[in-house]
């Protein structure tokens, strides 16, 4: 590690980010690539040491090998909480952190205001007013209604707080289950379908790996009450979307508010359009006005400790993929 390392800002916002970077490391050379196709060359070429790297055009064509195997950068700092496109890495070669957490407040807004849409029946009203029909079915409560709560990192907590305190009763799954705050309950995974039966909402906020992949399939669907509801605001892949779909056509459960897929953009000729109890979002949740300038300011305040030789905050293990 250096004091004076080379850096570079990979991002479609280069501005935004430099700005902060010439706030607070004044002194360092920054370099800045706003594309997937030139990262290669810039890294080479100025024998990057340190990357600030966001996906901002999809993981297929994301320039991941560049990165974790490139012979001089030390550290890879992801602008999001999500490591997947990543791959696999050697740590031993390259550090990778994340900035988990710097959406966890807005993804659990997103995930109360799923479970309040439809505990209010905002879409069946919807509907009937632009049929300029009078009536329809009654709202529910939250309150007292049981909530899964499957990964309690930084938004799975959040999910938690808030969740309380709407009166919720709120359970948890853990891959190392501890007590923990808000939490009326915390299991290990091996619980998943028994815990699932009792909930009236699902919110999946686990990161995408090999033991997560699929993790909602045909068996957890079965287990479901057939007034739960899922939220996924996880990965697209946690969730099998073949077995999701059997159960909403078998209405098998109530519904789905679902912000990640196993293929982005969602195809237009995906079934999951056609059911009015899905509510889908383009992967979104996350992104909300501010959100880069934060990210980049803990990446800065990632590279203050990284210039000083201290211990790096988010350090991803690359085998637990947090």
């Amino acid at each position: 590690m250096f004091a004076d390392p080379s850096v570079i800002l990979h991002t479609d916002r280069p501005a935004v980010a430099l700005a902060v970077l010439q706030e607070t490391h004044p002194d360092l050379a920054v370099h800045c690539c706003d594309s997937y196709v030139g990262l290669p060359e810039l890294i080479g070429r100025v024998a990057a040491e340190v990357v600030y790297s966001v996906r901002f055009d999809g993981t297929p064509r994301y320039p991941r090998q560049a990165l974790v195997e490139s012979a001089t950068v030390k550290w890879v700092s992801v602008g999001g909480s999500g490591t997947d496109h990543l791959g696999h890495w050697n740590p031993a070669h390259v550090t990778v952190t994340n900035a988990a957490g710097v959406a966890a407040g807005m993804l659990a807004e997103y995930a109360l205001g799923a479970m309040l849409s439809f505990s209010l029946d905002l879409r069946g009203f919807e509907r009937r007013q632009l049929a300029r029909q009078w009536g329809g079915s009654r709202v529910e409560p939250i309150e007292g209604k049981t909530v899964l709560i499957i990964g309690l990192g930084k938004t799975g907590a959040a999910v938690a707080r808030r969740a309380q305190a709407m009166g919720m009763c709120t359970l948890g799954i853990r891959a190392r289950p501890k007590p923990t705050p808000c939490l009326d309950e915390v299991h290990g995974p091996e619980a998943l379908l028994t815990l699932i039966g009792r909930a009236d909402f699902i919110v999946c906020c686990v990161p995408l790996l090999a033991a997560t992949r699929g993790l909602l399939g045909t068996a957890a669907f079965a287990a479901m009450k057939p007034s739960a509801v899922l939220v996924d605001i996880s990965r697209g892949g946690v969730v099998e979307e073949a077995a999701l779909l059997g159960a909403l056509d078998e209405k098998r459960i109530k519904g789905a508010a679902l912000d990640v897929f196993a293929t982005e953009p969602l195809p237009a000729d995906h079934p999951l359009w056609g059911h009015d109890n899905v509510a889908i979002t383009p992967h979104c949740a996350a992104v909300y006005e501010g959100w880069d300038v934060k990210a980049v300011r803990m990446f800065a305040d990632n590279l203050k400790r990284y210039r000083s030789a201290s211990p790096l905050e988010n350090v991803v293990n690359p085998e637990r993929g947090y």
